[in-house]
């Protein structure tokens, strides 16, 4: 029996218009790819990862910090992997 695997880390939303549909949509397609449980938490409310509009509900503007909470076996990969789109997410055209 394998133990239950966790990661956690907190990272800023980078976008200028803040995690709106466009950068959460992409959130939620990598989100996706993990066999992890993903979790996104702003101060005390926290969302399945896996939604966008429950992504869009923490209304994260530029400059937001969000704690990414995963587990499943790829724990580490997926919040690593989430975190730097976060923080990649510059700009939307």
């Amino acid at each position: 029996m394998s133990a239950k695997v966790e990661h956690e880390a907190e990272f800023t939303v980078r976008n200028e218009l803040g995690l709106h549909a466009r950068p959460a949509g992409q959130f939620v397609i990598l989100a996706g790819r993990f066999e992890a449980e993903i979790t996104v938490c702003r101060g005390g409310e926290c969302v399945d990862g896996r939604s966008v509009l429950s992504l869009l509900s923490l209304a994260a503007a530029q400059g937001t910090r969000l704690r990414i909470h995963a587990v499943g076996p790829d724990a580490e990969e997926a919040v690593n992997a989430l975190g730097d789109l976060l923080e990649s997410l510059h700009k939307t055209a």
